[in-house]
């Protein structure tokens, strides 16, 4: 017997697309399906997302599938030899050892590259710049100057700059690109935080006896989170550039690293005739940042709060 009563069962997707959370817990998972959802009906975000990933596999897993040492060639029988040639499938460079094996390796460090700047920069950059924004005056005004010097300066040209001082290394590379990354998240972070600064919510929290710093760190930070995060994904493909130029100059990783960038300085002496030894690691690098390019137009686009009602 039933009484007329009964609600039919509420399915999973209509529990997260609720208009009516009824926890906290709800509303999170709510909204991170509905940004998977737009991001998901763009083909070309799919497309970056899944050169992204293939990237990090191929890092993860770059031991089982190197078919060869990255670093120990065949000097003797394997000199040059162009794609195809037996299981060299993307030939060899002029010491013998083979391309696509140093490419998979170079994997690892260009995902630490871009890893490690990221975790450096965006940091930096979204403290500086929401302190800047909530302080005001004096403490905004030396901020920013220092902010406006780094923009002043191309990022290449800087990061050579330092390197210069610090000395040739991946490591000192890495510091030297994310020294001078964080600038634009500064600026980015301090528009973010000027619009919210003077809002009811800011002015809430600050009637409740909340301090300065826990404001910045607990409420106007995570309000910048979302340009951040897609600042930084489109900022990726100029990274890996940056660090590849790096390379290519001789200041990067050293040799026998199976870096990008310093695997096409190496094949510039035989672009002519040997082509693979520079085209294949510039393919490589080309993917790569054209997948973090769609990634982040992608992310951009799902992370609009003007798109959320169209």
């Amino acid at each position: 017997m039933t009484t007329g009563f009964e609600t039919a069962p509420v399915s999973r997707r209509d529990w997260l697309l609720s208009d009516r959370p009824t926890s906290r817990m709800q509303a999170r998972l709510g909204r991170a399906y509905m940004i998977w959802l737009r991001f998901s009906a763009n083909r070309l975000a799919l497309a970056g997302l899944g050169l992204i990933l293939a990237l990090i596999l191929v890092a993860i897993f770059a031991d089982v599938l190197a078919p060869f040492d990255p670093v120990q060639g065949d000097l003797r029988n394997a000199r040059l030899l162009p794609p195809g040639t037996g299981s060299y499938l993307l030939g060899t460079d002029d010491q013998g050892r083979d391309i696509l094996s140093r490419l998979i390796h170079g994997s690892r460090l260009t995902l630490a590259v871009v890893g490690l700047v990221a975790v450096i920069a965006a940091p930096l950059g979204l403290l500086v710049g929401t302190v800047a924004g909530y302080a005001g005056g004096w403490v905004d005004a030396v901020l920013m100057r220092i902010t406006d010097i780094f923009l002043a300066f191309p990022k290449l040209v800087l990061a050579l700059a330092f390197v210069a001082a610090l000395g040739p290394g991946i490591e000192n590379a890495i510091l030297a690109i994310a020294i001078t990354s964080w600038p634009p998240y500064a600026r980015m972070a301090r528009a973010e935080t000027l619009g919210v600064r003077h809002s009811d919510y800011i002015a809430a929290v600050r009637l409740m006896g909340a301090s300065p710093f826990r404001i910045v760190l607990r409420h106007v930070m995570p309000m910048c989170l979302s340009s951040l995060i897609v600042r930084v994904t489109l900022d990726m493909a100029g990274i890996i550039l940056t660090a590849a130029g790096l390379g290519f100059l001789g200041l990067g990783a050293q040799p026998p690293s199976p870096e990008w960038g310093a695997m096409i300085a190496s094949g510039r002496r035989f672009i002519l005739d040997q082509w693979w030894v520079a085209t294949m690691p510039g393919i490589a690098i080309l993917l790569v940042s054209l997948g973090f390019n769609l990634l982040g137009d992608g992310l951009r686009d799902a992370l609009d709060p003007r798109e959320a009602g169209r």
